[in-house]
């Protein structure tokens, strides 16, 4: 036990903690708020407190846990809605109403809820971390495995089937150290990440259904991607999007410091969605933590850890993780809170100097990994941070330090989003290096001539802007023909194949063959318009082809119908064509 010292917003100065260690969990004041050391100076201890402060007073008692800020993983975390230091919402609903009352406890998972363990280990085999001891079926979408913690290693004594609680021993292996027991639940601290055997190279893209992202500036699985834009753009809309369609098997939801209202929108859709592969509920493969702005700031910076410990624990397992954080901007904020009350010397913007350095070990948590476990399991988690520069300045530090660890660079444009053309990702700002890393699978998986697709798209949307500039001065009339038949296939690629609707249950999610022959489409007309035009042909004749109807339709073919619709307007497009031409020639 210690005393309250001296107290400042969310920073708290204790004496008297005897014992105590960095990052170890404190209870603050007669309510017990929960908070964390962060520094130590001979008897002195400073404590960030995740709660708020209101009514705390110097003298007040001060006790330490002797443990870290630790997350519980086990059976129960799917379906599950937690605040940033891991407690579930619904139970703190069902106790406290609407509001958290400061300083209450509840255990992250339910202690009363029987899973059905089926074993897998032999008894008396060697096991080590990360070695799959049974399974649980958590959901009809993830069956859980229960694997032995890091650190623990030797050979299995006992190990139970049947019916347990994340209490109850189901086993016990016998180490160098004597006899460990084992339960369905595990604890690890969210600072420090979960050793792996080896990092592996990106080379399988993340599929997201979104055409713009698989298309131009794909994302590989256990890969790194930041959205900054300004307010009203799109960031957590696109987040949602991929929430909802990446093909991930685990999706795991942090709202850091947003608003209420938006972290109140996807808390009332996501339960109701369907997985678009089993037809599931999207909730039974997705775990959300709401730390909204009207929480305490602190809570912010727990919050992205807990989010990236509880991937890394799916990840262990074998599944590939998808991190959504929303917005990191707000976490670099509580940062620069903390900071200030410290009284350290502000860098840039007033951010703390160490914010490249915690933005970077952040983001070098995600990965494609082969697990501890002897079998040698890979799984991934993928982070994809929203960055909400002041202004939609992308110059101020958050964006700049994230950009320098993040290889993939959606820039959201809020002039898009005012013409309701989303994603609102502009392709003239926008990269992804890992392009490179993937030509490969899309090659193999999808068609040799996917690349070279690619790049012709984006070399005639980057004309487009050129030419631009000259159809402000003297109009698109004054353009030459061949000229004009670039600004037109740039607008198809614009209004038929970049926008995509949310709201069409055909159109919010397209495959990567449909990409690929969406985009082989349009380019092969914009092919043919340019022969034609050689031919005689004018771009207002060539606009007036019906097939040009349905090539502005194509989005909404199902994939169902792909080969045999795509096939027909390939062939129409091309008899048209010739037709045309050949009237023209002949005039």
């Amino acid at each position: 036990m210690g005393s309250v010292a001296r107290v400042s917003g969310p920073v708290v100065i204790a004496e008297g903690l005897e014992n105590a260690k960095m990052f170890d969990v404190v209870r603050v004041g007669s309510l017990g708020l929960v908070g964390e050391i962060i520094r130590l100076v001979g008897g002195t201890a400073t404590v960030q407190v995740y709660e708020d402060t209101t009514g705390v007073r110097p003298g007040d008692p001060i006790e330490t846990t002797g443990q870290a800020l630790s997350v519980e993983l086990g059976p129960g975390l799917l379906k599950s809605i937690y605040d940033g230091v891991q407690r579930p919402l619904d139970v703190l609903k069902q106790n406290l109403g609407d509001f958290i009352t400061r300083g209450f406890v509840a255990p992250a998972l339910n202690e009363t809820t029987r899973w059905e363990f089926t074993p897998t280990a032999a008894v008396g085999s060697k096991v080590g971390p990360g070695a799959i001891l049974g399974t649980v079926q958590e959901t009809p979408l993830i069956l859980h495995k229960i694997m032995v913690p890091p650190g623990v290693e030797g050979t299995l004594e006992a190990l139970r089937a049947g019916s347990f609680t994340i209490r109850e021993e189901i086993g016990a292996i016998q180490g160098p150290s004597g006899r460990v027991p084992l339960f369905l639940a595990q604890k690890w601290v969210v600072r420090v990440p979960r050793p792996v055997r080896e990092k592996l190279a990106p080379g399988i893209p993340l599929i997201t259904g979104q055409r713009v992202i698989d298309t131009f500036f794909p994302v590989a699985k256990g890969g790194t991607a930041c959205i900054p834009g300004p307010f009203g753009s799109g960031k957590t809309v696109t987040q949602q999007q991929l929430a909802k369609w990446s093909d991930s098997d685990v999706v795991v939801y942090v709202g850091c410091g947003e608003r209420g209202n938006e972290m109140t929108e996807v808390l009332a859709t996501f339960p109701s969605l369907q997985d678009p592969k089993s037809k599931r509920p999207l909730m039974e493969r997705t775990i959300l933590i709401a730390n909204t702005s009207n929480m305490p700031v602190a809570a912010r910076e727990a919050s992205v850890y807990t989010g990236i410990t509880i991937a890394e624990y799916y990840r262990d397992m074998g599944y590939d993780v998808a991190l959504m954080a929303d917005s990191t901007s707000r976490w670099a904020e509580a940062m620069r809170e903390i900071s200030g009350r410290l009284e350290e010397m502000p860098g840039e913007e007033g951010y703390p100097a160490y914010l490249g350095r915690r933005v970077a070990e952040f983001y070098e948590r995600a990965g494609r990994v082969i697990t501890l476990s002897p079998e040698g399991r890979t799984g991934s988690v993928t982070v994809v941070g929203a960055v909400s520069p002041p202004g939609g300045d992308f110059s101020e530090p958050v964006s700049q330090n994230t950009l320098r660890v993040a290889r993939v660079f959606w820039a959201l444009d809020a002039s898009l989003a005012s013409r309701r053309h989303f994603p609102s990702i502009n392709w003239l700002q926008s990269y992804s290096l890992y392009a490179g890393d993937l030509e490969p699978y899309y090659q193999a998986q999808v068609a040799k001539e996917f690349g070279n697709l690619r790049q012709k798209a984006l070399e005639t949307l980057q004309k487009e802007a050129e030419l631009q500039e000259i159809v402000q001065l003297v109009g698109v009339d004054a353009l030459p023909e061949r000229e004009k038949g670039i600004l037109d296939v740039a607008r198809m690629l614009r209004e038929d194949y970049l926008q995509q609707s949310a709201y069409d249950d055909v159109d919010t999610y397209t495959s990567i063959t449909k990409q690929y022959r969406m985009l082989r489409a349009i380019l092969g007309f914009g092919d043919r318009e340019q022969e034609a035009i050689g031919k005689g042909a004018s771009v207002t004749q060539l606009q007036g082809l019906p097939v040009r109807q349905k090539l502005s339709r194509m989005k909404w073919i199902p994939e169902a119908d792909l080969k045999a619709q795509f096939d027909a307007v390939e062939n129409e497009m091309r008899d048209s064509v010739q037709t045309l031409t050949a009237a023209s020639g002949g005039a």
